[in-house]
């Protein structure tokens, strides 16, 4: 297992780790199999989505403040009730196939850290299972 720090800028921040997870597994000289992504903390998750055009991840935190907004009545006292309400709805984990020692990704596919109570130091831990039985 391998465990990389990310550092967030912003309170929601989509920071493309595509490159940085294409290295680890061509580091692993894994040529099939799997790569897992996961997340240890509670306001923060990862996502697969458009990596050509920028406005795509503009879209997505604006609607996703519109749909839930920072202050809403919650009762949670630290005051990033959102926060964990976004990363739930992303989810804290990822698994990608590795095939010919690259995750399989679409066209227009990146891997994201979604950060939604920054700016923080953050943890990714990342399992490559080699596949010893390809179909």
């Amino acid at each position: 297992m391998k465990i990389i720090d990310i550092k967030t800028f912003q309170r929601v921040d989509f920071i493309n780790i595509t490159g940085e997870i294409e290295k680890i597994i061509n580091d692993s000289k894994v040529d099939n199999g799997l790569v897992c992504l996961f997340v240890p903390h509670t306001t923060a998750s990862l996502t697969l989505n458009e990596n050509a055009d920028p406005s795509v991840k503009n879209d997505i935190k604006s609607k996703l403040e519109n749909l839930i907004p920072k202050n809403d009545n919650y009762t949670h006292a630290e005051g990033n009730s959102d926060s964990h309400l976004k990363s739930s709805i992303f989810g804290a984990s990822l698994t990608l196939i590795i095939s010919r020692g690259r995750p399989v990704l679409g066209t227009w596919q990146g891997i994201y850290y979604c950060e939604f109570d920054g700016p923080r130091n953050r943890k990714l831990y990342i399992k490559i299972i080699k596949d010893n039985d390809s179909i």
